[in-house]
């Protein structure tokens, strides 16, 4: 059975690795794919220590602490690179676009489905398998990516389309910013039981020094504020922060996609 494993990186990062199951390989080293890989030191060091062998790199959009390690693990390496098509990223051997699959016959021969998500960047794209999604830094825990090229209206589609997946999807994020992005949450959405239930069960994950990821869809679905620009209590916050009456969900996500850019709680 595909296990999928982080690989600590920065601050925050994680560095999803995508593991062949152990029965396949006997005494051979352990066929493995990395998803962003911003740093190639983490990377060596988790091949190394669990005798892996690197088969593939998987990309999901531009930004250096995704992409800043694309060049050491490929320089004595002949493997394939996959990456968004729509963005210049060095290295990239495989550019792909909607639509398009990934197939992993050294990681229990699985297929990936490629959508385009952007919003955080033009061209940010995901990879979706039978049960999960590697979805960069479109969709956080309980929260969103910064809007850095894309339009409020783009992401509202691309996490849209993230929600319209199974409700048991595993959400495989690259950043552990789930605490804070409840705190805003919680701000926005003050008496959304599940998300209160959230906030006490992340907060005992994190003080027993494990991921909050991989969350869910269905779990994003009834507390992550950035799907529930449909509540009133979350139009009323947006709106009372814009000081204007906004006309659709489109309006409220930007307003409160621009309100946790400055929340300091």
């Amino acid at each position: 059975m595909l296990k999928i494993v982080p690989i600590l990186a920065f601050a925050d990062n994680y560095i999803w690795t995508l593991l062949a199951p152990a029965e396949a390989v006997g005494t051979e080293r352990r066929a493995c794919v990395v998803v962003d890989p911003g740093d190639a030191a983490p990377v060596e060091a988790f091949l190394s220590e669990h005798r892996c062998e690197l088969v593939g790199i998987l990309i999901t959009h531009h930004h250096a602490d995704h992409t800043g390690g694309i060049a050491a693990l490929t320089a004595t390496r002949d493997i394939p690179v996959y990456g968004p098509a729509k963005e210049n990223i060095a290295g990239v051997t495989h550019a792909l676009r909607e639509a398009d699959f990934v197939e992993l016959p050294a990681i229990d021969g699985i297929t990936l489905r490629v959508i385009e998500i952007p919003g955080h960047t033009r061209g940010h794209i995901a990879y979706v398998g039978d049960d999960f999604v590697l979805c960069g830094d479109t969709m956080f825990a309980a929260g969103c990516g910064r809007l850095f090229e894309g339009t409020p209206a783009q992401m509202y589609v691309s996490l849209a389309r993230l929600a319209a997946l199974p409700p048991l999807t595993r959400v495989y994020c690259t950043h552990e910013y789930t605490l804070s992005n409840l705190r805003f949450a919680l701000a926005v959405d003050t008496n959304n039981k599940a998300l209160i239930e959230r906030s006490f069960s992340d907060q005992a994950t994190r003080e027993r020094g494990e991921p909050t990821v991989p969350t869910t869809i269905e779990r994003e679905r009834l507390t992550n504020p950035f799907l529930r620009c449909e509540s009133p209590e979350i139009r009323a916050h947006a709106e009372q922060f814009t000081h204007k009456k906004l006309e659709n969900v489109v309006d409220v996500f930007a307003a409160i996609r621009a309100y946790k850019d400055v929340f300091r709680g």
